[in-house]
């Protein structure tokens, strides 16, 4: 009798179901989504889907609690009964699934989605989802919108309330893109759907629904604030007072920091805040931190940072080293300013996680002295910037040199 082989692992029992729900209610539902419904014990949602299922669920139905518990106590204290969680449209598109799918294994809950308002937007606009560019500005700044605003560009936007629509125009048209069509889609796949449209410079639409969504089609005015797809952003998008990596100098500092999906920065001495906030322009997992002991910079660097839409840039007013105390470790420095001052540099690397890349710019001779030293102690890459501009000299032109920049690069091994 040949020998038994190892038993397969019992599928795990799948007690959560997630089921998205639109404006059309039970009526938009497959029949395997009413069913887990009624079978729940208990059924969570916001309180407008709870009603529209209210003819449905059998169990007890409980409203997420306020403020919004993003731990998802209530749901896991119930693990092992039958749960069902209503989310709107899709429920791994800025929705509860995503929040859930972080304390809940794969194998233990089924998910039935329904279309994403976004689908159902491009559906009615007749856009190409591939082609759209978008956006969740739900409980978020609009000012996150900034780095999409390109000429032709096709944006599709989640917004708070009724009032965003209006504060998403006027923003476009102050920074110079006016002419841009807006449409307002309201109540998507429901009974009160709607869908208005006008300019961002003449936006005049009243009584908006406050689940809508918003179509941008961008056209751009010649003095557009259009933050360019590379690095190293123009010198005046930045406000600032002289304390600023200058734009030739910040994009070779930052093809040096080399940022990865994800990683956190370090802004050492932030000056304007252009490294951190071209760091997080990259991608938007990117985070920074920019330290600046200036009050009055730091000040700007918030604003600079939300100008160039990355308000999540983190601003931490204090001298270096010891504004480092309890601070997420980084997986990149940046020294900037201040990198002369002691203890500065030996507790950034300290600070650096292993693996991680360092990189200082020295401008005066001291920290050039600091950079000299490392370097022989610790290898790395060593580059000496001199940059000249063409500038007048009477009614001629002639090279201007800038100050010669040495910077040093180097991985945490």
């Amino acid at each position: 009798m040949p020998a038994k082989g190892p038993r397969a692992a019992k599928p795990a029992s799948k007690w959560l179901t997630i089921v998205g729900i639109g404006e059309d209610g039970v009526a938009g539902l497959g029949d395997e989504a009413k069913q887990r419904i009624a079978q729940a014990e208990t059924v969570f949602g916001g309180k407008r889907h709870l009603a529209l299922v209210s003819n449905v669920a059998k169990g007890e139905t409980r409203p997420w609690p306020t403020p919004f518990d993003a731990e998802m106590r209530d749901v896991l204290a119930l693990k092992g009964k039958k749960i069902c969680v209503l989310a709107s449209g899709d429920p791994f598109f800025h929705g509860v699934g995503v929040t859930l799918a972080r304390k809940v294994k794969p194998d233990e809950m089924l998910v039935l989605p329904a279309p994403s308002s976004l689908s159902l937007a491009a559906s009615r606009l007749g856009w190409a989802l591939q082609d759209v560019e978008t956006i969740s500005l739900h409980g978020h700044p609009i000012d996150l919108i900034r780095p999409l605003l390109q000429p032709s560009a096709r944006i599709l936007a989640l917004t708070s309330d009724a009032d965003a629509p209006a504060a998403i125009a006027s923003l476009l048209d102050e920074l110079g893109f006016g002419p841009s069509r807006l449409t307002v889609l309201e109540a998507l796949g429901g009974a009160d759907e709607a869908r208005r449209t006008s300019r961002a410079d003449a936006f005049d639409l009243k009584n908006i629904n406050p689940l809508n969504v918003l179509a941008l089609e961008i056209v751009s005015t010649p003095d557009a604030r259009v933050l360019p797809l590379t690095v190293g952003l123009a010198d005046h998008l930045f406000e600032h007072d002289g304390q600023i990596t200058k734009r030739e100098i910040r994009a070779i500092t930052l093809s040096a920091l080399a940022p990865r999906r994800g990683e956190l920065l370090w802004d050492i001495g932030a000056g304007s805040g252009s490294i951190g906030i071209e760091w997080m322009l990259a991608h938007p997992s990117l985070r920074a931190i920019a330290i600046e002991a200036n009050g009055e910079r730091a000040v700007r660097v918030r604003r600079n940072a939300a100008h160039c839409g990355v308000p999540g840039l983190v601003v931490v007013e204090g001298a270096a080293p010891k504004a480092f105390a309890k601070l997420e470790t980084p997986d990149a420095i940046f020294i900037g300013g201040g990198g002369s001052d002691t203890g500065v540099l030996e507790k950034a690397i300290k600070a650096l996680r292993a693996g991680g890349r360092l990189v200082a710019n020295a401008v005066t001779l001291e920290m050039e002295a600091l950079l000299l030293d490392q370097h022989n102690r610790r290898g790395g890459d060593l580059t000496r910037v001199a940059l000249s501009r063409a500038a007048p000299v009477g009614s001629m032109q002639a090279w201007r040199p800038a100050m010669p920049v040495t910077q040093w690069s180097w991985v945490k091994s």
